[in-house]
C-alpha cells in the first residue's frame, strides 16, 4: 500500500466519531419525561444526589447512558431507565439534554 493511503485510510479512522450518529433533540424532549423525576425538568436537578444533566457534551451523555445499559456504570435506577432504550433513543436525549442550558465552566 502506498503511504498516501496509509494515510488517508489512518485520517479516516480517526475522523470517524466526528461522522457518527447525531440524536434528534425535539425528539428527546418527549422522550425525556421520566428523566424529569431526577434530574429536573430541563436537567437541571434539584437534589444532590442526582446529577445535573443540562448542557453536558452530547457524546458523554450518550456514552453514559450506553455504559448503564450494558453495565459498566452501576446504578439500579440508571439501569431501570435505560434497559428499553434504543441507540435511537440514547442519543436523542443526549442531543436534547446537551442543548439545555447548566454546564458551567469557571475560569
Amino acid at each position: 500500500m502506498k503511504k498516501h493511503t496509509l494515510f488517508a485510510l489512518a485520517t479516516l479512522v480517526l475522523c470517524a466519531p466526528a461522522f457518527a450518529a447525531k440524536g434528534n433533540p425535539d425528539a428527546g424532549k418527549s422522550k425525556a419525561e421520566p428523566c424529569k423525576a431526577c434530574h429536573g425538568d430541563a436537567g437541571i436537578s434539584a437534589a444532590p444526589e442526582f446529577p445535573k444533566i443540562a448542557g453536558q457534551h452530547a457524546d458523554y451523555l450518550a456514552t453514559a447512558l450506553r455504559h448503564y445499559k450494558l453495565g459498566k456504570r452501576k446504578n439500579p435506577i440508571m439501569a431501570g431507565q435505560v434497559a428499553n432504550l434504543s441507540e435511537k433513543d440514547m442519543l436523542d436525549l443526549a442531543a436534547y439534554y446537551s442543548k439545555q442550558s447548566g454546564l458551567a465552566i469557571k475560569y
